[in-house]
């Protein structure tokens, strides 16, 4: 297992496996991810905010970090954090619990960069990935309202998130 930023030559396979993700979505009857713009994607992998998981050469997940997320985290906003956005499993190697590689890569990341938390978030009340992320490691905060959507992708608007957490 490896774990490294994405590079321009992994953008359409990011768009596939983002893709892939929406269609479960869909089958699973919960928000589903719009569309996100390619151009938001190149810019987080120049700014090595895009990441990869390899397992035998491909890529077996990818995801995204910030180290702040005000629209989302509001007032906690200020507590030094990383926040994972946006974890895509490939089909291919799903059930393989790696999330719980990406926390354990996450709490490594975050010390180096002198940070106190791992933060994730997901759409409303998803009881299947609440589940999830706990067994993982998180701490399950519960359902909060945005106050301000503006700039958030389509999803969030009106709707309520569920906010995860865990300590360095």
């Amino acid at each position: 297992m490896k774990i490294e930023n994405s590079t321009p030559e992994d953008l359409p396979k990011i768009l596939r496996l983002y893709q892939h993700a929406r269609d479960f979505q869909k089958t699973k009857n919960v928000v589903t991810w719009p569309d996100f713009p390619k151009e938001m994607i190149e810019t987080e992998i120049k700014e090595n905010h895009q990441w990869k998981l390899l397992l035998d050469g491909q890529i077996a997940c990818v995801w995204a970090t910030t180290f702040t997320d005000p629209l989302i985290w509001e007032e906690r906003d200020q507590d030094p954090a990383v926040y994972i956005h946006r974890i895509a499993t490939n089909p291919a190697f799903k059930g393989q619990n790696l999330v719980k590689e990406i926390v354990a890569w996450a709490k490594e990341y975050a010390k180096e960069q002198g940070k106190k938390y791992i933060r994730l978030d997901t759409v409303g009340k998803n009881k299947g990935l609440i589940h999830h992320y706990t067994a993982c490691g998180f701490t399950f905060l519960g359902l909060f309202k945005l106050q301000n959507t503006d700039g958030l992708p389509a999803h969030y608007h009106h709707a309520t998130v569920s906010l995860f957490e865990a300590e360095v």
